[in-house]
């Protein structure tokens, strides 16, 4: 019997035994060697994990970073040039600095602006509602308001309005790590050039159903007019399927557009208020005398 009960422990621990050196063997075989500057990239790294620089989070960024031969195509966009910098440092590699850039919402049809035409009766969802039907409004373009975008801002860069119904994007607080670009079923978001003092200008509208249909549904609507697209002195506005866009590249902020549109769908934030224009002119009469016009033209008084 303790022959028995020995032979049974000396061959299960002869069978373990025999078993560890197998894993072993097979672990040294296939085993990865890691790069260690990998580890000292991730720890330059924000460590959001948004997916804004395109990888599913900062460790995956971190390899890329590594293996590729430059960094084309690479960036982190929370972290900006100053990131880059270091890691670029770590690599012994050159980096390339990228204009900062801030989410916009390119709609602008508030519940004053597009009324509602049905009431919907479903998951408050903008990717559930998109998917079955237009809208509760007459346009099939617009913001549905159910704040999809707001739940994957992992920043806190997004509310919803409970006056317009719309999302407000923080400037301060947006890393144009692009989660609400792809949240959105509407592609309403766009990521654009970040300029000084936050200033903005851009079409809030993305209806490319003609001016007359466009605009019965949302009074704010492009109509596609062309005239910010004729007075835009730096070839900055493109007009496409009944809607103008502003290349922010191109775009250098001279507003001329701005006042150009007859139903204020372009919008421009950050900027001074503008001078109200007297209407009132100095004129000089017939007997050198200064005169007010009223109506901006030179008026002579009889004597």
């Amino acid at each position: 019997m303790n022959e028995t009960i020995l032979f049974t422990i000396l061959s299960l621990s002869g069978l373990g035994a025999g078993a560890a050196v197998i894993l072993y063997i097979v672990a040294q075989k296939f085993k990865v060697i890691e790069d260690p500057r990998i580890d000292e990239v991730e720890e330059a790294l924000p460590a959001a994990n948004c997916g804004g620089c395109g990888f599913a989070g900062c460790r995956n960024f971190a390899e890329a970073c590594v293996k590729a031969e430059n960094f084309d195509g690479l960036y982190c966009p929370v972290g900006g040039n100053d990131v880059m910098a270091s890691v670029a440092r770590i690599l012994g590699k050159e980096a390339v600095e990228q204009e900062p850039r801030v989410a916009v919402l390119r709609c602008n049809g508030s519940c004053e602006a597009r009324p509602k035409t049905n009431i919907y009766d479903g998951a408050t969802s903008c990717a559930v509602a998109s998917a079955l039907y237009g809208g509760d409004t007459g346009c099939q373009y617009g913001c549905l308001g159910f704040g999809d975008c707001v739940e994957v801002c992992t920043f806190d860069a997004l509310s919803m309005d409970p006056f317009t119904g719309l999302p407000v994007v923080n400037d301060e607080k947006c890393t144009a790590c692009g989660a609400c670009v792809k949240a959105c079923p509407k592609d309403l978001f766009e990521l654009r050039k970040r300029a000084k003092k936050d200033r903005k200008i851009y079409v809030a509208c993305r209806n490319e159903e003609k001016g007359g249909i466009a605009k019965k549904s949302c009074t704010v609507a492009c109509i596609g007019c062309s005239k910010c697209f004729k007075v835009c002195p730096y070839e900055a506005i493109v007009m496409e399927n009944n809607l103008a866009f502003i290349d922010s590249e191109k775009c250098r902020l001279c507003r001329k557009c701005v006042t150009e549109c007859p139903t204020n769908s372009i919008i421009e934030i950050g900027f001074p208020p503008r001078k109200i224009q007297d209407k009132e002119e100095t004129a000089v009469g017939p007997e050198g005398r200064e005169e007010k016009d009223t109506n901006s033209t030179i008026n002579t008084k009889e004597e």
